[in-house]
């Protein structure tokens, strides 16, 4: 499996230096281009290369790490997401309700990526957080994995603990993303499974 990571701000760089940290090759990108992240690349190993936002969607798995409304932008990259994973780990800061229309976040983002099998996880922990090594206190960090999808929230539950976390399925969208998602009791949250 092929990754890629858009967005190379908090969340994208802590992302990024897991899978460095790990060994994981992957891929990052951001609407500025891969010169921008040519340096984070440089500091964080030989496993992180800075691609084009184009190169980057051709990866099996898409990492959205950037802010909520521009997941329409990366969307439009490409006119068939069929087969490809993506993995929702924004989140709605300063997004009302109103504008997701009573829809689960990840919900929404579907829609703008249609054909793709959406997994969310990656997003429940501050960006600090999310950039420690997850081994803790004699156990593993927990990261909460929502899809509605098993064999795309299998795959990406593994990708997870290969990252040095302990995943965690919540089953479905609308169950599981609803207690991760902004204003969710899971969000922001570091739980320790020993």
């Amino acid at each position: 499996m092929t990754y890629s990571i858009i967005g190379s701000g908090n969340v994208g760089a802590s992302l990024a230096k897991q899978f460095a940290r790990s060994g994981i090759a992957v891929n990052i990108a951001n609407t500025r281009g891969p010169e921008s992240i040519t340096a984070l690349a440089e500091e964080l190993g030989s496993k992180v290369f800075p691609v084009t936002l184009q190169d980057a969607l051709k990866a099996d798995v898409v990492i959205l790490a950037v802010p909520f409304r521009a997941h329409t932008a990366v969307a439009g990259g490409l006119t068939n997401w069929s087969g490809k994973v993506v993995v929702d780990a924004m989140n709605t800061y300063g997004v009302s309700p109103e504008e997701l229309k009573g829809q689960a976040s990840t919900d929404v983002v579907a829609s703008a990526f249609p054909g793709a099998k959406l997994v969310k996880t990656l997003n429940q922990l501050p960006a600090k957080l999310l950039a420690k090594d997850p081994a803790e206190s004699g156990g593993r960090r927990v990261m909460f994995v929502s899809s509605n999808d098993q064999g795309a929230e299998a795959s990406i539950a593994e990708l997870v603990g290969e990252l040095g976390f302990a995943p965690v399925s919540l089953g479905k969208i609308n169950e599981g993303g609803a207690l991760i998602g902004m204003g969710g009791p899971l969000i922001l949250q570091n739980f320790i499974k020993q």
